[in-house]
């Protein structure tokens, strides 16, 4: 199919010595990355409630703890639902990502799914490819931010009154900056109106990557990856699913060089399973072409989405596409996460707006 039959499976390259170990994973593609940032904000109120309060007496518990281990645990309770997200981040209602301001008031989100079809995805991913290397990134210097806006949405079980039902969330808006070593950032979305830090001064990952280190990741589709393999090994539910989760959070929540992201895109088309689906819709309502996988353990589909005519990245989704999940409500066509990027930019300054966003 897109795998070479002369060439070793990827995730049959031996373990290169020296590299950082990857993070546990069972979430739909980008969610990963959405969990770190809250989890890393609810750490930050943690520390400024405490520094508020003073130190605890003897014996007597932090009080933000209880909340931090919510946020801990959510993508464990994730993959008990087999994949249903169980955060809160924005989702509209019915076909249209848009609506109520209440969080999991709606009823939930469904697409019609589309077939999926092998056969053109190489030739797919080849013109993506070259697109990405023709659009020009400008790069980040220090003192800059990588500046990213997001319409993102998701699906989840909730009991109330005893009564179990699927509903889904207003869609939210995020807005993040980060600096391009990853040490400083700020985020703004529907649980931090007003802002929180992302500061952070653990060095940067694959999972976890900075403007820095992507720029010096392998431009080489087989040397990316292998990396990419190697540094997953083990985690979620196969090395191919991780594999393209991994590239998938890469190009959902950075901000790559164009001579990376043509390298993602030719990795991707090397993984196998990897399919193209013809119509896709993002969290913005934006129609496009998808690259996709589908996870057999799960049901689920992630979709990549592109622009029809230009090929550029619009976002991606997950769809539910075979049995069910959430103890049985959530059935095929429900979308379980969907998120759009709206703006990518380099600022000049935390909390900057783009003039002129790509």
């Amino acid at each position: 199919m897109n795998a070479s039959p002369s060439q070793p499976h990827p995730a049959e390259w031996p373990e290169t010595d020296g590299l950082l170990p990857a993070v546990e994973r069972d979430l739909p593609t980008g969610r990963h990355q959405l969990h770190k940032e809250r989890l890393m904000a609810r750490i930050h109120e943690d520390l400024d409630t405490t520094a508020v309060a003073g130190p605890a007496r003897t014996g007597t518990p932090s009080p933000r703890r209880p909340f931090l281990r919510r946020a801990v645990l959510l993508p464990v309770a994730a993959c008990a639902l087999a994949g249903a997200v169980l955060a809160g981040v924005g989702l509209g209602t019915g076909g249209d990502p848009g609506g109520a301001d209440d969080l999991g008031t709606g009823p939930a989100l469904t697409t019609t799914i589309g077939a999926a079809d092998p056969g053109g995805v190489v030739q797919l991913l080849d013109r993506i490819s070259l697109a990405a290397r023709e659009n020009a990134v400008p790069p980040a210097r220090a003192g800059q931010f990588v500046y990213i806006e997001s319409k993102v949405a998701g699906t989840h079980v909730r009991t109330v009154n005893g009564k179990t039902s699927v509903v889904s969330d207003a869609l939210d808006t995020r807005r993040s900056w980060k600096s391009p070593d990853g040490r400083r950032g700020w985020l703004i979305d529907q649980a931090h109106k007003d802002g929180i830090t992302l500061d952070s001064k653990v060095a940067p990952y694959l999972n976890a990557p900075s403007y820095d280190y992507l720029a010096a990741l392998p431009a080489d589709p087989d040397a990316l990856l292998k990396k990419i393999y190697t540094e997953t090994a083990g985690h979620g539910p196969g090395p191919d699913a991780e594999a393209f989760t991994t590239i998938g959070d890469l190009l959902l929540e950075s901000y790559p060089p164009a001579g990376l992201s043509a390298a993602l895109y030719k990795a991707a088309a090397k993984i196998p399973g990897v399919v193209q689906v013809n119509d896709a819709v993002d969290a913005a309502g934006r129609h496009g072409v998808a690259v996709a996988r589908f996870e057999e353990k799960s049901g689920l589909r992630t979709e990549w989405i592109f622009d029809n005519a230009s090929f550029a990245f619009l976002g991606q989704r997950t769809v539910q596409v075979q049995g069910t999940s959430g103890d049985g409500l959530i059935r095929p066509g429900t979308v379980v996460y969907t998120h759009a990027v709206t703006a990518r930019a380099i600022v000049d300054g935390m909390k900057q707006a783009p003039s002129h966003p790509a």
